[in-house]
């Protein structure tokens, strides 16, 4: 009983094609001047943007253990 294939459908090529070049994606890679700058900008200039949001508005809103009419901003 376990060995039963049910369902069996016919595989669509173009999705066979789309697979098998999401495998061999790396084999094909190239840098270019425009994977390079979307590497530096995904990889440092994002989360360096995200980042210094963060540490800038540290401390900024204290969301616990407030009462109605009591202000969220610390500072």
């Amino acid at each position: 009983m376990a060995g039963l294939q049910h369902h069996k459908v016919a595989m669509d090529p173009a999705f066979v094609r789309l697979n098998n070049m999401q495998i061999n994606r790396y084999k094909y890679f190239r840098w270019t001047p425009r994977t390079g700058f979307l590497t530096t900008l995904y990889v440092f200039v994002i989360p360096g943007i995200v980042g210094y949001i963060g540490w800038k508005w540290d401390g900024a809103w204290d969301l616990r253990a407030k009462r109605r009419g009591d202000l969220l901003a610390e500072r």
